[in-house]
């Protein structure tokens, strides 16, 4: 019988040693870097960020959102604290989100909750020495479709740009995954939360990366979504993270040296 090319544990033999590196990196970070930890911005008890600073004055600072993936199931914000050491070394400020995870609810609150987050940050950030103005956001596997609906036609304040790491764009075959009796994707949910389908904001400037030992899924996805960006008019980039799968690409986001890490940096300095 074939590995489901979706379920990442059958292609990433290390996969529990990479999350339980990068939660130690995350407890690490959580204790050097200035943070404001357990922000709410709504009602829910899964609707809390963290905002990490770089050292010195905070003014007019570019802002950055992080978006955690775990197929909308699984992790929390504070396993991926880690990825503020490269944002913070970039000068902005990192906003690490949270939200509630299916099938406890449905894809429609989870979009809503991403939407709602963003805009705490809009009407909010000033106040902790960040500009509004200058925000651009990142998302990794379930985490990069969720960023895309910042920046679908009709967001208000799209991101100037956006990094989509491992990212699903077309949600239909994950029916037929090993996801089916976890989270149980309706075909209502596929034909309103298909980024595939979408149309974009031209104003934000678009990164779609892909790990070079990502499985074909994760590849074909990348490449047409790409394609798809570029057709509607927006300035879309592809790019391999070579000699990486679908975990140790992530990690990467929050290490210098490192492709995704470099990717991630120059996005926000370019912002």
């Amino acid at each position: 019988m074939s590995k489901d090319p979706f379920r990442t544990r059958d292609h990433v033999a290390d996969f529990d040693d990479i999350v339980a590196d990068i939660v130690a990196r995350s407890t690490t970070t959580r204790t050097s870097l200035p943070m404001l930890a357990d922000v709410a911005y709504g009602p829910h008890e899964a609707e809390r960020l963290d905002l990490f600073f770089p050292q010195g004055p905070r003014q007019d600072l570019p802002v950055h959102v992080f978006i955690h993936g775990g197929y909308w199931r699984m992790f929390t914000r504070s396993d991926y604290s880690y990825v503020a050491e490269t944002v913070t070394g970039a000068g902005a400020i990192a906003v690490v989100i949270d939200y509630a995870l299916m099938p406890a609810v449905r894809m429609a609150a989870i979009v809503d909750q991403i939407r709602r987050a963003r805009q705490w940050v809009r009407d909010n950030i000033a106040s902790h020495g960040g500009d509004p103005g200058r925000l651009s956001v990142s998302g990794h596997s379930a985490g990069a479709h969720l960023a895309t609906f910042l920046f679908n036609e009709g967001s208000p304040y799209p991101p100037s740009a956006a990094l989509l790491l491992g990212g699903l764009y077309d949600l239909k075959p994950l029916q037929h995954s090993f996801l089916e009796p976890l989270i149980g994707l309706t075909d209502t949910e596929v034909e309103a939360f298909s980024p595939m389908s979408k149309l974009h904001s031209s104003q934000t400037k678009v990164a779609v990366l892909v790990g070079e030992r990502e499985t074909e899924p994760f590849h074909l996805q990348a490449r047409l979504f790409a394609d798809r960006l570029t057709e509607q008019g927006l300035t879309a980039s592809r790019g391999i993270v070579g000699g990486r799968n679908h975990m140790d690409s992530v990690r990467d986001l929050g290490l210098r040296g490192t492709i995704a890490g470099d990717w991630l940096r120059q996005l926000i300095l370019a912002g």
